[in-house]
């Protein structure tokens, strides 16, 4: 059985945006993270839709590849969600102040 590495998560992306030097010239911005992060999100729910093809027409026989790849699209998305959910509720408690 080979254990196959989580490559391109986007808790992954936004530890080494925070590990890049501060001084460097590249800066990085808000929107290129939220960008990447919605492709990585993207990549991993049609990386399910190609393993669950293969599973049913029998290219894949390990059905905990196709397990672990519903399970990894399906914590991403609750990520998404609850960063979406906390954006949300911070411009909520922005527009909420007075002025």
């Amino acid at each position: 059985m080979n254990i196959v590495p989580i490559i391109a998560t986007p808790i992954q992306d936004m530890s080494r945006v925070q590990q890049a030097d501060p001084n460097s010239d590249s800066k990085t911005s808000f929107r290129d993270i939220f960008d990447s992060a919605i492709n990585n999100l993207n990549d991993n729910q049609l990386k399910v839709e190609d393993t669950v093809k293969n599973f049913l027409t029998g290219e894949i026989q390990d059905i905990h590849t196709v397990i672990v790849a519903m399970e990894e699209a399906k914590l991403s998305m609750q990520l998404a969600v609850e960063v979406r959910n906390k954006l949300v509720e911070a411009y909520q408690e922005i527009s909420r102040m007075q002025i």
